[in-house]
């Protein structure tokens, strides 16, 4: 799980916003369930579980990477 979240971390911007693209997001929504489980935070993971339901969270994913250079996640 580490490594998958690691390679997915060192990714370049350009890289990242394409995975954010609607088709894609849920690749995104694998990461955030993936690094609740690899930080063991319950919250984290119900609340990346409901995000995957969530038809407009590639925007703010998109939005994210932009500013911050990584998708939104509690863990």
């Amino acid at each position: 799980m580490k490594e998958f979240v690691n390679s997915l971390d060192s990714l370049p911007i350009l890289v990242k916003v394409i995975l954010a693209l609607p088709a894609l997001d849920i690749i995104w929504g694998i990461y955030r369930i993936l690094s609740a489980l690899d930080a063991k935070n319950t919250v984290a993971l119900v609340v990346s579980i409901i995000l995957l339901f969530i038809p407009f969270m590639w925007i703010i994913d998109i939005v994210m990477i932009l500013l911050q250079g990584r998708v939104w996640k509690l863990a």
